[in-house]
């Protein structure tokens, strides 16, 4: 039997794929990026502030390469987690000149996800006990409804 994998799931493949790719010459302008991510120009500005991005400047404008593309990606997904740029920043510099801090860049990403794993966790059973209480609310009223309703 084929197992078929969630749409998340192959949302998250697809994005690790993609940061396994070739290197191209191929480079996107600010309004390409901020299009795509659904980020404002002035978040993407924000980032090459901070040294996340490092855009080529020709002619005054900015040229993003599939790095700094990739990057994006990386600084999107690690802000969802709740991490903060100064964080982030951290984690992408591990990475080195030449991946040499790829094993540093792995621990700091289990510790952030088993982090960010268990405080869902929380959060879900958090979730699930609240709606047991809602439901049993809606059922409780629903029937004091219906017997109202009987003796007219």
């Amino acid at each position: 039997m084929v197992r078929k994998r969630s749409a998340p799931r192959q949302a998250a493949e697809a994005f690790v794929e993609a940061h396994h790719s070739t290197p191209t010459d191929e480079v996107f302008g600010i309004a390409d990026l901020a299009s795509e991510f659904g980020v404002t120009h002035r978040a993407i500005r924000l980032y090459e502030a901070k040294g996340l991005l490092s855009p080529r400047r020709v002619a005054g404008q900015r040229l993003y390469t599939r790095r700094d593309r990739a990057r994006l990606t990386l600084i999107l997904r690690a802000k969802a987690l709740g991490s903060t740029l100064d964080e982030i920043k951290a984690y992408l510099d591990l990475y080195g000149d030449h991946g040499e801090g790829r094993r540093q860049q792995l621990e700091f990403v289990i510790q952030r996800t088993e982090a960010a794993m268990a405080a869902l966790e929380e959060k879900k059973q958090n979730i699930e006990a609240s709606l047991a209480e809602l439901r049993l609310i809606h059922a409780t009223c629903v029937g004091q409804l219906e017997e109202r309703r009987r003796r007219g």
